[in-house]
């Protein structure tokens, strides 16, 4: 199989990763970095899954593909154009990239609300500036993702604004769907599911788990903890066999 000469086939750029920016503008470029995050993201949480085989992050990724499906919908039935059309095809109305970071922002910020524990620092006030800076790192990372499609001239401000609303409350309903009645009402049809979905021999098989269920943290700081006994034992073992061969 040979390679096809340039001029005899029809070329067409990828417009998943097609970004046009200004060049000469430092803001320009960082904006046209920051807006390919939900593309960014997919990998992550395919990690973030497989890795960890947390529930959450599998409800948190479908949950992401159900929004972005839900856009695409939207776009079809509403039709309204972006407001530049050399920039890309595709209707503008509403900002998909804007709808995919308000569900990904809202997500996070309300299972760290609701559920997710860090361990103590032992100080409130460090416990206060580590929560203060996750939640304003969250918002300004989506906040910079929306505005930067407005920025770079694929959308308008009403494309962006409702794209983030419409992104917040599909992400907030969701989580309260699958993450927050479940767990706090476990005997209603939501939290029997749930259990179901757990306790079946192909998630043991798999060794789907809830953390959160068992630990506030999800176990990090008992893996942690372990993981040090572990460690302190082996090194402290390791350096006395050391020093009696030395002797």
């Amino acid at each position: 199989m040979t390679p096809e000469e340039p001029a005899a086939v029809s070329r067409a750029a990828l417009d998943l990763t097609y970004v046009l920016y200004n060049d000469s503008s430092v803001l320009s470029h960082m904006l046209a970095l920051l807006t390919l995050t939900p593309i960014l993201l997919n990998p992550a949480y395919a990690a973030l899954s497989v890795w960890t085989r947390e529930l959450l992050f599998f409800e948190m990724w479908a949950g992401q593909m159900l929004c972005e499906c839900f856009n695409y919908v939207l776009k079809h039935l509403i039709r309204e154009e972006r407001p530049n059309k050399e920039l890309g095809d595709g209707y503008g109305f509403p900002s998909s990239h804007s709808q995919w970071m308000g569900y990904f922002a809202s997500f996070l910020i309300l299972h760290f609300t609701l559920r997710h524990r860090f361990v103590t620092t032992g100080y409130r006030v460090l416990d206060l500036v580590r929560d203060v800076a996750l939640y304003t790192f969250i918002l300004s990372w989506a906040g910079a993702v929306a505005f930067s499609r407005y920025y770079l001239l694929y959308h308008s401000i009403p494309q962006v604004l409702w794209g983030f609303g419409i992104g917040v409350a599909f992400g907030t309903t969701y989580y309260m769907l699958v993450e927050h009645l479940p767990t706090r009402k476990p005997h209603s049809i939501l939290g029997r599911l749930r259990t179901a979905l757990l306790a079946n021999p192909l998630s043991t098989w798999f060794r789907l788990r809830d953390g959160w269920s068992v630990w506030a943290d999800s176990g990090t700081e008992v893996q942690w903890l372990r993981w040090r006994e572990d460690w302190d034992r082996q090194r402290l073992g390791a350096k006395k066999l050391q020093d009696g061969k030395a002797q």
